[in-house]
């Protein structure tokens, strides 16, 4: 945001005639993010301070109003536009960021390394299409290095409740990220959508302007799972499906053979929502169990059975977590509970 308010500063002196300077803010090296080139160091894109883990002033962090649950994590999101590029909202609710564009996420806790990210996940638009990286931070937490295998990395934090969990937190591999990204096979961002996108407070209507085409089209109205004041308990269930499992269940998305669609624009009440939904296949991710979502019945409900199981042959999702997201799956819980039992 600096770089906005630098932008309007210089803006309102010159209107002024004002000799004083204002003092540019440093920036990411466009050249680096839109080369072909894979840094081996994440420092190489200049998104951060020298030596710190601390991002430049001119990226513009963002907020989602349900974020996707990865192991009680911490993230950080900002994303840079080069000047003169506008995003845009495209017709399915995503934010279509120009090429040039970089989204960054730093994974943390709390009580892990003094609070310091332990990575960094870069989506960056380049002209040949988006790219996923890893970066995994080095223990002096002055620069983070190319993890294109990924890597598990020993953890100890504490979750919401006081419990305290020692796991092996996973850093995707290049290929994990394009399980989760991919999008009839093109790697997308999955997070930045209008319908869940909260900008800062101090973003102006000017930076707005110049920096997304059509700015109105910007409306966070899903809810945010955690908070009862924001919808409905099977409001809040759905928006918290949407982040969590729609990335790939979508008919063009990694799942699409399941026919479980979890969308916020699906239909609740069908059975490709997972309503009465059988399994497609004989497995141990069903649990013996009959249908995924079956109403009024959450203990016989697979798809509660696979949010609480942290077996690599049963858990969904199937990357990205280690612990089971106990709120989340209460959520889940109550929803199912809540829902008339003659309605399959």
């Amino acid at each position: 945001m600096k770089r906005v308010f630098a932008a309007l500063a210089a803006a309102l002196l010159c209107a002024s005639g004002s000799s004083a300077v204002v003092v540019p803010v440093p920036e990411p090296d466009q050249s680096v993010i839109e080369g072909s080139v894979l840094p081996p160091k994440l420092s190489a894109f200049r998104l951060f301070w020298p030596d710190s883990s601390q991002p430049l002033e001119s990226l513009t962090p963002y907020t989602l109003r349900t974020a996707l649950f990865s192991d009680y994590t911490e993230k950080h999101r900002m994303f840079w536009i080069p000047k003169g590029r506008k995003a845009s909202v495209a017709a399915d609710g995503g934010i279509a960021f120009p090429v040039g564009s970089i989204i960054v996420k730093s994974f943390g806790w709390p009580d892990v390394n003094g609070g310091r990210p332990v990575e960094t996940r870069l989506l960056i638009h380049r002209a040949e299409g988006w790219v996923a990286l890893p970066y995994i931070w080095d223990a002096d937490g002055k620069d983070a290095t190319l993890a294109l295998g990924g890597r598990r990395v020993a953890v100890s934090f504490k979750s919401p409740d006081g419990e305290t969990h020692d796991i092996r937190y996973a850093v995707p591999n290049k290929n994990q990220c394009k399980e989760c990204h991919s999008l009839s096979g093109e790697i997308v961002p999955i997070g930045p959508k209008a319908r869940n996108f909260v900008l800062p407070a101090g973003a102006t209507d000017y930076w707005r302007g110049i920096t997304f085409d059509k700015p109105a089209a910007l409306k966070p109205v899903m809810p945010q799972w955690d908070d009862p004041k924001s919808g409905s308990v099977a409001d809040r269930a759905r928006a918290y499906l949407d982040v969590n499992c729609a990335h790939c269940h979508n008919p063009a998305g990694s799942a699409s053979n399941s026919g479980l669609f979890l969308r916020w624009t699906d239909d609740p009440t069908t059975v490709n929502y997972g309503i009465g939904k059988r399994p497609t296949a004989a497995g141990r991710g069903s649990g013996g169990m009959d249908f995924a979502i079956a109403p009024g019945d959450p203990d016989h409900s697979y798809m509660i059975y696979r949010l609480e199981s942290t077996d690599a042959g049963i858990a969904m999702p199937e990357v990205g977590r280690s612990t089971v997201h106990k709120e989340g799956a209460a959520l889940l819980r109550q929803w199912i509970a809540e829902m008339p039992k003659a309605s399959h």
